[in-house]
């Protein structure tokens, strides 16, 4: 494994895991009130669209990190709607 790949496999989890704190709250508290679902769904879409750049370059960190993200974001938009 390259440098380069080490580097963009530890970004990849360091921002993947960044928002699991956030997602443990939420599961714990049932609590979304302060959440902007706007701002997730910019999120959400924006880390798709990396996944998709991820997919064209055949780039495994960043399809692997971005698909992460983006499931992890799917479930608090998920929350966000449901316990508003």
């Amino acid at each position: 494994m390259s440098i380069t790949e080490i580097i963009g496999f530890s970004a990849a989890f360091i921002c993947s895991v960044s928002m699991t704190p956030q997602v443990v709250k939420i599961y714990r508290t049932k609590k979304t009130s302060d959440l902007s679902l706007g701002a997730f769904s910019v999120l959400a879409t924006g880390l798709f669209l990396w996944f998709i750049y991820g997919l064209l370059i055949h780039s495994i960190p960043v399809i692997a990190g971005n698909a992460v993200g983006v499931s992890i974001t799917l479930y608090i938009i998920i929350m966000k709607i449901r316990h508003g």
